[in-house]
């Protein structure tokens, strides 16, 4: 389906090198990835390609890139065909795609893995003085010398200083086409700023860059236009200040979520959670509680210490000193499994590499968590297994070919809701959600929203962390803020906006008893 808008404001139209996909279709088993996609990718102009989880983006890369070969259609470059059986003849023609997991090489330093196939040698040997000088060069041009020192190894590089090597290593061999996949996913809002100017310079300097989020706010600030996938088929390519945000999620999951959130306060009196002058490597007097049928959102920034906070509660780090309650016991657990057979569940952060084995299969997955209910004599009990998380997944409405699908294949929204799963199963008390939506599309962001006003109604004690606003407000029954370490401040639901929010966030005076340490319950939560 070839989709025909209106062309930017940009001399771009007349510069060479447009990338042009035409017809192009791929399958895999049992899904029709992408149908018969058409679209330009032009220089001097930065394309976002949106859509929900599953729609075809990650397709449409990895087929530009070299990754996958399409079933049907083209791609070329200033109308000259191109076909790729691997990322490197990608590569020579100028068409470089930055994954959220740039390609470093950990046991290198920074020089060497920008050069890395073009070290410049002496005598057989890697010139290691014209290998800094070249890596310094560059990031000087870029203004990234200081951010970026080209004697760290790989292994040491912060996400965001990972991301700067890879767009360092495709400039040095003069990129056409630049994609970025989800590439401000574990940044901080400084890296942000400076990725952002990065990639309006690209522009200017006629590269074609291919943006690809799920936060609609940065794709409005950043884009000249939107590329907006639904199944597999190309929807519409439109200017980016021609749509709404409210627009944009209506194209990319057609229909409306304007009633994203649907919570329906059900708390009651009965205290499930209780954190008394807690004190840690990364906390001071903390004081906080939960209780049933309650979602309690915790807000800050970067480095508050929300998460560590969860995780002193689920025991995966030790507390100094202070007390935590859950269901009028005192609990100190030392490791999670522990927590968990306390009655605690925690989804964290990075569910790929904390929450879930990509590897292994959605049954494995979701089961982890009760495998001595389900085990006699030590061996697990496959029909009950079956059985048990097969109930879960059709609760969540869990989007797999089977349960024996590996989760690693499903999509960011689906794997949370596998990480849910596991912990429903468990019937914990606490259930601690760290940012359950990070890196999901609108769509099943409006499924989790659901879940965990559904949750709460039955009665389960929800802690939320998340850093998106609009998300703490619209889920949370009463919302603590903390800063450095400390709760600055507790706000009903009815009381709190994204101003007294960021009040507390930032507040200056961390010397006083912070306000949220008041006994817990002591300011009441009648119901």
């Amino acid at each position: 389906m070839t989709v025909t808008t209106q062309s930017p404001s940009k001399e771009a139209n007349g510069l060479r090198g447009t990338l042009k996909v035409r017809n192009i279709s791929k399958a895999f088993p049992n899904v029709q990835a992408l149908d018969d996609v058409s679209l330009d990718i032009r220089p001097g102009e930065i394309l976002a390609f949106m859509g929900e989880n599953g729609a075809g983006k990650s397709t449409l890369l990895k087929i530009i890139n070299g990754d996958y070969q399409p079933d049907a259609g083209t791609i070329s470059i200033d109308d000259k065909p191109l076909s790729f059986s691997n990322p490197k003849q990608a590569h020579q023609a100028g068409i470089r795609v930055i994954y959220q997991e740039p390609e470093i090489v950990p046991g290198v330093d920074v020089a060497e893995n920008i050069w890395v196939g073009e070290l410049p040698k002496r005598l057989g040997f890697i010139d290691r003085r014209q290998l800094n000088d070249k890596a310094k060069r560059r990031l000087a041009e870029y203004g990234f010398e200081k951010v970026l020192p080209t004697h760290l190894m790989g292994e040491e590089l912060s996400s965001a200083q990972r991301q700067l090597v890879e767009i360092m290593r495709a400039l040095k061999s003069g990129v056409r086409v630049l994609a970025l996949d989800e590439p401000t996913s574990s940044l901080t809002d400084d890296e942000v700023e400076r990725l952002f100017a990065l990639v309006n310079r690209l522009r200017d300097e006629g590269v074609a860059i291919i943006y690809v989020s799920h936060r609609i706010n940065e794709i409005k600030r950043l884009c000249d236009r939107i590329a907006i996938l639904r199944d597999g088929r190309l929807i519409a390519v439109k200017p980016a200040s021609e749509l709404s945000e409210a627009q944009i999620v209506s194209l990319m999951v057609g229909r409306d979520l304007s009633d994203v959130f649907h919570r329906q306060p059900a708390g009651t009196n009965r205290e499930v959670l209780r954190v008394e002058e807690v004190s840690s490597n990364w906390h001071n007097a903390v004081s906080c509680y939960v209780n049933a049928g309650e979602v309690v959102g915790f807000s800050g920034l970067v480095g508050a210490g929300r998460s560590e906070l969860a995780k002193v509660i689920f025991g995966e780090l030790p507390k100094n000193s202070g007390r935590v309650f859950l269901s009028g016991e005192e609990i100190s657990p030392r490791r999670p499994d522990q927590a968990i057979a306390k009655g605690i569940g925690f989804a964290p952060e990075d569910r790929k590499r904390e929450g879930l084995i990509l590897i292994r299969s959605v049954l494995e997955n979701a089961s982890m968590a009760i495998l001595r209910q389900i085990s006699r004599f030590h061996l697990v009990r496959s029909a009950l297994e079956r059985d048990v998380v097969s109930g879960f997944v059709e609760k969540l409405k869990v989007r797999t070919p089977s349960l024996d699908q590996e989760v690693g294949k499903l999509s960011g929204g689906n794997q949370q809701k596998v990480v849910l799963a596991r912990w429903l199963a468990a019937k914990p008390k606490l259930l601690i959600l760290d940012e359950p939506t990070r890196g999901i599309d609108v769509g099943a962001k409006a499924e989790i929203y659901r879940l965990i006003d559904e949750l709460a109604n039955e009665g389960l004690a929800i802690m939320l962390i998340s850093s998106e606003l609009p998300e703490i407000l619209g889920l949370a029954d009463r919302i603590y803020v903390m800063q450095n370490g400390r709760i600055t401040g507790e706000l009903s639901g009815a009381e709190a906006t994204e101003e007294a929010i960021l009040e507390l966030a930032m507040a200056d005076n961390l010397s006083a008893t912070p306000t949220g340490s008041a006994t817990p319950n002591q300011k009441g939560n009648e119901q």
